[in-house]
């Protein structure tokens, strides 16, 4: 190996590194509406789940720019599916590891719920999952645990320095698969839509109508071809978007009546029956 190409290289890692831990620093002033319950979480995830994240990070911020969202990270529920240590075994449901995700400059990892208990969240589930494809998803994420992304080409991360690049909004999605590839799989939903990929299951699908049909009568003559796009392009809001999840609240999922709320004036006295 020629010794000036593995400096080179040693030095582009590290640089990529110190990066990547930069931008994965967390902001201030972050306040989430509704954080999340994980005790709620666990008893409303299911296997094949997506759980996207109002991420605080400093990385978060151009990421919510580019894609016009809220969401700017996505991780996948495996549950008891994921296999433990003996230690990991022993822990309460909300600290055993059953999300994997990837993050920028750690790769694929799993990670308990509990580290999203101060963030605003929500539950995007597949439908109509076959078992025998819900398997096959959880199989292909549950393998890439422990893969690392390189993050050598640090022109690829300097894009995400910016807040708010000046891009136009057409080219943002663009903007985010540009370069090499690697910094991007490491800080979005790409993974997850490459898993899902693999049953063909429909994400968000791009519209094309047929050519010369667009007056035509027919139901035949109207039909939509619909193209899976290449997991490259997916981000976390493709999964709110998406009319093949449905989005899960896990506040109406046990019974939400509204009667049992107690609201208080300023001088401290209940508001029941007072308009």
């Amino acid at each position: 190996m020629n010794p000036l190409l593995s400096s080179k290289d040693t030095l582009l890692d590290r640089l990529g590194m110190a990066m990547a831990e930069r931008l994965t620093t967390k902001t201030s002033g972050y306040e989430p509406y509704t954080p999340s319950d994980p005790e709620t979480l666990a008893r409303t995830l299911r296997p094949g789940d997506v759980l996207l994240i109002e991420g605080n990070q400093k990385v978060s911020a151009a990421i919510k720019y580019l894609t016009q969202s809220t969401w700017s990270h996505a991780a996948f529920f495996a549950g008891d599916e994921i296999p433990l240590t003996l230690d990991e075994a022993t822990l309460p449901v909300i600290d055993r590891p059953q999300l994997i995700e990837v993050n920028l400059g750690q790769g694929c990892v799993a990670v308990p719920l509990r580290k999203y208990s101060t963030y605003n969240t929500r539950i995007c589930r597949p439908i109509g999952l076959t078992p025998d494809d819900r398997d096959t998803v959880l199989s292909f994420m549950i393998s890439r645990l422990g893969l690392k992304y390189d993050m050598k080409n640090i022109l690829d991360m300097l894009r995400y320095f910016m807040p708010a690049p000046p891009v136009p909004v057409r080219w943002r999605r663009r903007m985010l698969a540009f370069g090499s590839g690697d910094p991007t799989r490491a800080i979005c939903s790409t993974l997850i839509a490459q898993a899902f990929e693999q049953i063909s299951y429909p994400i968000l699908p791009e519209i094309t109508r047929a050519p010369g049909r667009a007056s035509a009568t027919s139901q035949y003559s109207r039909s939509e071809i619909l193209h899976i796009r290449h997991h490259s392009l997916y981000t976390p809001r493709d999964f709110d978007l998406s009319p093949y999840f449905a989005i899960v609240k896990p506040t109406l999922e046990y019974g939400f009546d509204y009667k049992r709320l107690q609201w208080e004036s300023k001088d401290g006295e209940p508001l029941i029956g007072k308009y």
